[in-house]
């Protein structure tokens, strides 16, 4: 039986829930319950920490998990990625206060507060400076004005609480996070988890394309299919009339609207399009 970890609180906790259900596992739970048991699709899902994912996942107690990619190499376990999944992104950089620190190698010799010590620590090894990572669990812009640390790496969004706390980014981002799929190295090839890795890519691509379905005369084919190629190929079918060719395309989603305007100006008609709720490609 597969065990997959799956986040039981914070911002991947839904989106990871829903992703799972959408790929055809069972995750409603009754009350709080730490573990549901899938019996139909022969798998256990098991509710943690988000944190603590990842040390499952590479003691080998759990075959694959949902976590973040900073939680992952803040981790430093034998979990790897295996999947990119889209949501949950987040930008790790550094921030000083104002003015104070221009580039990364003033980092040298100084205190920096972060939650994510051992993911800083390996990035500023990585770069040859030498600089003291404060381990902190919470409010780490405040730890520069309370003293404890010169300047702070941390997730940025906006970048307004940084400003209020008199700090500004500096320098390149230190990791661009998203949810991720992770499991171990030997397990890459498990057909257990080939499967939950082809039901998460099925929605994926679902959420990301739609089916459009549209009729066009023989003379204007060609330049539709230009607009709309496919994913792969299109599929072309003849009507009753033989001036006329029925279309079907995968389309991604972003900027659909668009490309239904130049496919009505390049002479489609009756164009139709159609959500996606899953795939297998």
């Amino acid at each position: 039986m597969l065990r997959i970890a799956v986040p039981n609180k914070g911002s991947l906790s839904e989106p990871a829930i829903e992703l799972l259900a959408e790929a055809g596992y069972r995750t409603r739970r009754r009350g709080r319950e730490l573990v549901l048991t899938d019996a139909v699709n022969d798998v256990e899902l098991f509710f943690l920490r988000p944190r603590d994912i990842a040390v499952y996942v590479g003691s080998g107690s759990i075959h694959a998990g949902i976590t973040g990619r900073d939680l992952l190499l803040d981790s430093a376990t034998r979990a790897v990625e295996h999947r990119a999944l889209g949501f949950a992104r987040s930008t790790f950089r550094f921030a000083a206060p104002i003015g104070w620190i221009g580039d990364l190698r003033e980092i040298a010799g100084k205190r920096v507060g972060a939650s994510y010590d051992h993911l800083v620590r390996s990035y500023l090894e990585s770069k040859g400076i030498e600089a003291e990572v404060v381990h902190l669990d919470g409010a780490v812009e405040s730890s520069v004005r309370l003293g404890v640390a010169d300047l702070i790496a941390d997730v940025v969004e906006t970048g307004s609480t940084l400003r209020a706390a008199g700090l500004e980014v500096f320098g390149d981002p230190i990791l661009e996070s998203e949810a991720v799929l992770i499991t171990r190295e030997e397990l890459r090839d498990d057909p257990a988890l080939a499967t939950l890795d082809r039901r998460l890519q099925g929605v994926q691509v679902a959420r990301s394309y739609v089916i459009v379905d549209f009729n066009v005369r023989e003379q204007d084919l060609e330049k539709t299919i230009a607009i709309a190629p496919g994913f792969d190929s299109p599929t072309i079918s003849p009507l009753l009339d033989s001036e006329w060719r029925a279309v079907r395309v995968m389309v991604e989603v972003e900027g659909i609207n668009l490309v239904l305007d130049r496919l009505h100006e390049a002479g489609a008609r009756g164009i139709i399009v159609t959500e996606l709720k899953a795939s297998r490609l």
